[in-house]
């Protein structure tokens, strides 16, 4: 992994871990993994220090700063850009190959509905998956569909950290 790779691995695990999507251990494992590609901050080798038991306790405090001495984003839990981060970081899983197409919509859609306007046609496309015995679309289809569209979310722009609580 290059140092590149483990820097967006971080950050990733950092959105989804804000919106429960993985535990606090797994962010940890990716510290380590960060420290192990060439990333090294006295924040972060404090982070990849934490025990199983540390990590529920203390990647809530120790997280933002590691963060931030690497120059990433840690967006508010519950924002509008920590979902928008979480869901670019599911698309970067699918495309992966560790989320089926079908299991990156269901993800999204129960997680933001149709209220997140970078999600919502993957919100559509759920549907879709619920209905294609009745419709006239092949399940090849709908996963091409969802595939473009997680190629969408991984190359759409981020919010900048500071401007993350201001008003847009």
């Amino acid at each position: 992994m290059t140092p590149t790779e483990a820097a967006i691995a971080l950050q990733d695990h950092a959105a989804l871990w804000s919106m429960g999507e993985i535990r606090a251990s797994d962010v940890v494992n990716t510290a380590c993994d960060a420290l192990v590609a060439g990333l090294d901050t006295p924040g972060l080798r404090i982070l990849a220090a934490c025990t199983r038991a540390e990590a529920d306790y203390d990647v809530h405090d120790l997280l933002p700063a590691a963060l931030d001495e690497l120059s990433l984003a840690f967006y508010p839990v519950g924002s509008e850009a920590s979902q928008e981060a979480a869901a670019r970081a599911l698309a970067r899983r699918m495309l992966a190959g560790e989320l089926t197409p079908r299991e990156f919509t269901f993800r999204i859609h129960q997680r933001h509905g149709h209220e997140l306007p970078l999600t919502g046609r993957l919100a559509e496309l759920d549907d879709e998956y619920d209905i294609l015995e009745y419709g006239d679309r092949t399940m090849d289809q709908v996963d091409a569909e969802v595939t473009a569209e997680a190629r969408r979310l991984v190359a759409h722009p981020t919010v900048p950290a500071e401007s993350a609580d201001s008003p847009r």
